[in-house]
């Protein structure tokens, strides 16, 4: 069974969120700035913002998209399913990660829906299915432990409800693993993957591995951002619901612990996060995670990912996008995907939904025209 759902956070909740805002108890300010965490100035300006921000204008934006509800494997699914006008257009499922949502594909599902009202060529054209990852956003409550493999088991079974038997899929973060596991699960329905923002560190990297400059000035990047960047997944990995205290009963510790992602995450030539991501959009997505209080549910796949394999095998034809954040590295990545396609870009970053979306929605087309 299928149901239409659409977004409606009621004022009482909006008016406790900015009733919490006003009555934030700060932290003294440590020596130095980003490298001990979020500094309490950059903090203070960016909940200014969230004090005026319109959280309506998002949700009816959001609204904008159908929207629906159904359940899989005794879990409550939500997602987008936004039908292109062209009748022979490709199915496409999309992905998000943490800290994401749906939220992050407002920016694409335009020119993937409708590339001819972009001004591009309506035979690249998708009918997109973006899923909340379960424990995040609208796909609550959790029932149980879901891993990438669950996930992906459970993608398979939504694009066959939706009487889907042939289509792709993409995604980034937790996209980038769900995403292959779907083709590996389902090869004679999907006809490809395409890939961005893996964060996984590539710990078999062997020297003759390394044939760029780029590569290795990746690679060290990745050793930096292990040695000092990864205390959130420890956290939320092997202590998920102590973590959720703290962030669902203050806004601004949920929004801290997001805002240092997309700080680490996001374009390093940008210096800011509301440098790499416009403002209102990045606070769309914290406030997705309030109003939904997913802190811990959505912390909990860190969890349940340290406790399964996820066995990526080379299968369906695979394209990856590598932004500058990504620790990508082509001869790795050979021997988990059958890549046909790779793009390599110097803008954007992890999140390229919102930060380059035109880059995205272009890789995306050029792969895809490889195999339909």
């Amino acid at each position: 069974m299928i149901s239409e759902f659409r977004i409606a956070i009621p004022d009482a909740d909006v008016l406790d969120l900015r009733e919490r805002l006003r009555r934030v108890r700060w932290p003294r300010q440590l020596p130095g700035g980003w490298e001990r965490g979020v500094p309490v100035d950059y903090l203070r300006h960016v909940v200014e913002r969230w004090l005026t921000y319109d959280w309506r204008t998002w949700e009816t934006r959001l609204n904008t998209f159908p929207q629906y509800l159904t359940e899989i494997d005794g879990q409550t699914v939500h997602f987008l399913h936004v039908r292109s006008p062209e009748p022979d257009a490709l199915p496409l499922l999309l992905t998000h990660g943490w800290p994401g949502s749906v939220a992050e594909f407002l920016e694409v599902l335009g020119p993937l829906t409708d590339p001819a009202a972009y001004g591009a060529d309506p035979h690249d054209a998708f009918h997109v299915v973006a899923p909340s990852v379960p424990g995040h956003g609208f796909s609550v409550p959790l029932t149980d432990g879901w891993n990438h493999g669950r996930i992906a088991r459970a993608w398979v079974e939504l694009m066959h409800r939706l009487g889907y038997e042939q289509y792709g899929a993409q995604g980034g973060d937790t996209g980038s693993v769900v995403s292959p596991l779907v083709g590996q699960l389902a090869p004679a329905n999907v006809v490809g993957v395409h890939i961005n923002g893996g964060l996984a560190f590539p710990a078999d990297v062997q020297s003759g591995d390394l044939v760029t400059d780029a590569e290795r000035e990746r690679l060290a990047a990745a050793e930096r951002l292990r040695a000092v960047g990864t205390g959130y997944a420890d956290l939320q990995g092997t202590r998920p619901q102590t973590v959720s205290f703290g962030l669902s009963d203050s806004p601004v510790g949920q929004l801290a612990w997001i805002l240092e992602k997309f700080w680490e995450w996001t374009d390093p030539a940008r210096a800011l996060p509301e440098d790499a991501v416009d403002l209102d959009h990045l606070l769309t997505d914290v406030s997705i995670y309030w109003f939904t209080n997913t802190s811990a549910t959505s912390a909990n796949l860190y969890y349940e990912n340290r406790r399964a394999t996820d066995d990526l095998r080379p299968g369906v034809p695979t394209g990856v996008a590598v932004f500058p954040t990504d620790p990508a590295i082509r001869r790795v990545l050979d021997r988990r995907h059958n890549i046909v396609h790779w793009s390599e870009f110097t803008r954007g970053g992890h999140f390229a939904a919102l930060e380059a979306p035109d880059l995205l929605v272009d890789d995306v087309r050029a792969f895809f025209r490889l195999i339909r």
